[in-house]
């Protein structure tokens, strides 16, 4: 059952402040063991990563970096899913085509300043294996780094060796991939990270995974850029008297159905409508294929905030900083100005958090565990690099030499000055 808390009673500050520190996710008690897997990695390379993959998927794959007939995945798949996934890698394509940055250039006086903007030259995209399977997190991750320009896109993710494998393969082909590389977990970041005898080492690693993906990410964090470390999925959906409980509920279970862990949270100030919420989530789970996923996640996590005005339904969205905000109020766009903190933001009752899951555009990697406040969705601008561009001509340098000068003396650094001075035949 969804949990209703109000504000005036005690569990609802406490409640509250759990749920700004959802992100502080232990990684302690994995660390060891995935060090341990990166470090081998590190060590042998290839054999390594088979070793891990024999150990904990129970194959060995031959080879490990692989070309794949994408196409023929592609023409294999049901024409709906086809179709789906077509459209999908279209939208999001011309979605993030609008994220180009060219970079810019201007004179000031006797200088010439700017920023060069340059792709990376290789990412690496994780897609989760086992029991969680989605094509989708491939198109809205590599078809972003192919809009950026990057030449070589590579998606680590662990092949079935059957028809499953179908969506993933015709998603990576839509994508521009270039590459598989057929392992999954900490062997693959490390793989992606360090390089190995057939496996070049990339940039920039992207994407989702599970406890071991994440904490491997955050190990190689700084040898290689990474998007973030995802956590549970999430939803906030903030509603008024408007909404409409069936389908509020109904937002709430998209989410609370991807895994056990999920955040399904509801904001309102109608405690009418927390009650009627409530009763529809329970009716609904009945007939969820997915019911015994979805039942947990509403039991450990949801919960249904009630807040007595309209601008207390602002400043909890703003504190919660939610993956997904989904807006079920009069005048939406104006709660969203009020509202900082927000990773995808759903606005309407006509707008399911889904559309942005697979067909809106924008890509939906997102930041989790309130990490929004911070970090943004994944874009073209996650695969480039920017140099700042200086160029001063005799006369400038001459104008600033002296307060150049003065400025590295005070910091102590004399060989700065005299760079400055030798140019200036002072």
């Amino acid at each position: 059952m969804l949990k209703i808390v109000r504000k005036g009673e005690p569990l609802f500050d406490q409640t509250l402040r759990a749920l700004e520190t959802r992100g502080e996710e232990d990684l302690s008690s994995v660390e060891p063991a995935v060090r341990a897997i990166l470090d081998d990695v590190h060590a042998r390379g290839d054999a390594a990563v088979l070793d891990a993959c024999e150990r904990f998927e129970k194959r060995r794959p031959a080879p490990l970096y692989k070309l794949v007939d994408g196409e023929a995945a592609l023409r294999r798949l049901p024409a709906p899913a086809r179709s789906a996934l077509e459209l999908a890698a279209q939208r999001i394509r011309v979605f993030h085509e609008h994220q180009r940055d060219p970079g810019f250039k201007y004179k000031d006086g006797g200088a010439v300043l700017g920023t060069r903007v340059r792709p990376v030259k290789r990412a690496g995209v994780y897609a989760p294996g086992g029991k969680a399977r989605y094509p989708s997190s491939v198109l809205m991750a590599a078809i972003p780094a192919r809009v950026a320009g990057v030449r070589d896109v590579v998606v680590a993710t662990p092949l079935a060796g059957d028809a499953s494998d179908d969506m993933i393969l015709a998603a990576a082909h839509l994508s521009g991939v270039t590459r598989i590389l057929d392992a999954g977990g900490a062997q693959a970041i490390g793989a992606l990270a360090y390089g190995t005898q057939t496996v070049p080492r990339v940039d920039v690693i992207v994407g989702p995974g599970n406890l071991y993906v994440a904490c491997a990410k955050r190990l190689v964090s700084g040898l290689v850029k990474i998007d973030g470390i995802a956590g549970p999925s999430e939803i906030l959906v903030v509603a008024d008297r408007s909404a409409d409980a069936r389908v509020v509920a109904a937002d709430l279970l998209s989410q609370a159905e991807h895994d056990e862990a999920a955040y399904p949270l509801l904001v309102t100030d109608s405690p009418e409508l927390a009650e009627a919420v409530a009763r529809e989530v329970a009716r609904q789970l009945e007939t969820l294929p997915r019911r015994a996923i979805a039942e947990i996640a509403v039991e450990k996590q949801g919960r249904a905030l009630v807040v007595d005005t309209r601008e207390e339904l602002a400043e909890v969205a703003d504190r919660i900083a939610a993956e997904h905000l989904a807006l079920h109020v009069v005048d939406p766009e104006v709660m969203l100005d009020g509202i900082d903190a927000a990773g995808a933001a759903f606005i309407g009752a006509n707008t399911p958090e889904a559309v942005g899951d697979y067909m809106a555009g924008p890509s939906h990697v997102l930041p989790t565990g309130g990490a929004v406040r911070f970090g943004s969705p994944l874009g073209v601008y996650d695969f480039v690099t920017r140099t700042s561009i200086v160029r001063y001509d005799e006369g400038l340098l001459s104008a600033q030499a002296d307060a150049i000068c003065a400025f590295a003396r005070l910091e102590g650094l004399e060989a700065h000055a005299r760079a400055v001075e030798a140019r200036t035949k002072r």
